[in-house]
């Protein structure tokens, strides 16, 4: 098994270790577009970190240091419900409020699309996203959403992500199936994303990929970044990379192929799909990071399903862990490799 992870790349390379116990993605920084409302928890390890350096980090270049200095001097951010100067020093569990455009008029509509509803209560709600839909509007996907099912079906969601994201705490890509939590109210968001920051929530994967993966169970310790060569996608890199830490274990192995069950300890975009093309293991049916000419027609999108969320319910501290079976179109993948 030495001389398995000696042919692995130096950096980042996948070592035999045993998965931590709860796994978790930070809250959404991964995607965060800067021009919208967002709100942050500040974590323990970065008590003492100065506000304009930590929103720099936050946001992932989105913003110049300079373009955030003047989003704090023009009382757009906030620590605690009040306004500070840019190189105020962070506390723990300080909460950073930032409204960093004018709130456009609502344009999300509610619309009548069927929901895989796997918990729900005044507080929260959880969801199973089926592949091929969006969370959340954006350029190119107006409706359609889950954003725009959930308003048709809860009426009101939490207001602190903006009118373009209601609710939302996390979310998956669109070609990524599984379950998402969603708060309907503005009491109930800010514990959840806390949760996220703080590695509680449990977030499990299952997916497909491409080999046969030789560890029965390992870590993926490697930075992740905007790809150099291509700002449209993400890859493994040292320049500008965030940490990055991807838990997987492999379930069953097939000819040419292996079902893995992964855990993140990180949240970084694509974060699974880009640390398993680095350790030459990419998603079958991944259309970004897989091989093109191993393209699959029996899944549309990358084999890969959220199976699992755990959180603190954010009103009552009630533990809760939930599962969704694996949709149609994995099954029916993974019964093929196995007839193969």
């Amino acid at each position: 098994m030495a001389d398995d992870r000696d042919r692995l790349p130096e950096r980042g390379r996948a070592e035999e270790r045993e998965p931590a116990g709860s796994q978790t993605e930070k809250s959404e920084p991964e995607d965060r577009e800067p021009e919208e409302p967002a709100v942050w928890i500040v974590p323990e390890d970065q008590a003492g970190s100065r506000i304009d350096r930590l929103l720099a980090e936050l946001l992932e270049g989105e913003a110049s240091r300079s373009q955030i200095q003047q989003w704090i001097r023009d009382g757009l951010v906030t620590v605690n419900g009040g306004t500070v100067k840019p190189n105020h020093r962070l506390a723990a569990n300080d909460l950073i409020a930032a409204e960093l455009a004018e709130p456009e008029a609502p344009d999300v509509k509610p619309e009548p699309i069927p929901l895989d509803i796997v918990y729900e209560d005044g507080d929260v709600i959880v969801v199973n996203k089926p592949r091929g839909m969006v969370v959340h509007p954006a350029p190119g996907h107006s409706s359609g959403t889950l954003v725009n099912a959930l308003l048709n079906h809860c009426r009101d969601l939490s207001g602190i992500n903006g009118v373009r994201r209601p609710g939302i705490v996390h979310r998956i890509d669109k070609d990524t199936s599984g379950l998402l939590m969603a708060a309907k109210n503005d009491q109930a968001h800010p514990p959840l994303p806390g949760q996220l920051q703080e590695h509680s929530v449990i977030r499990r994967y299952t997916a497909v990929v491409h080999g046969e993966v030789a560890h029965e169970r390992g870590t993926v310790d490697a930075p992740i970044g905007r790809d150099p060569k291509d700002r449209k996608l993400f890859a493994v890199t040292d320049k500008n990379g965030k940490p990055a830490v991807t838990h997987f274990t492999v379930l069953e192995r097939f000819r040419q192929f292996t079902l893995l069950e992964l855990s993140l300890e990180t949240g970084r975009t694509h974060q699974i799909r880009v640390h398993m093309k680095f350790i030459g293991h990419p998603l079958v049916g991944d259309p970004l990071y897989g091989p093109a000419k191993h393209r699959t027609r029996w899944i549309r999108g990358q084999a890969l399903h959220a199976g699992v969320l755990g959180f603190r319910h954010p009103r009552t501290g009630e533990q809760m862990l939930f599962e969704a079976p694996l949709p149609e179109d994995m099954r029916r993948l993974i019964e093929r490799m196995r007839q193969a």
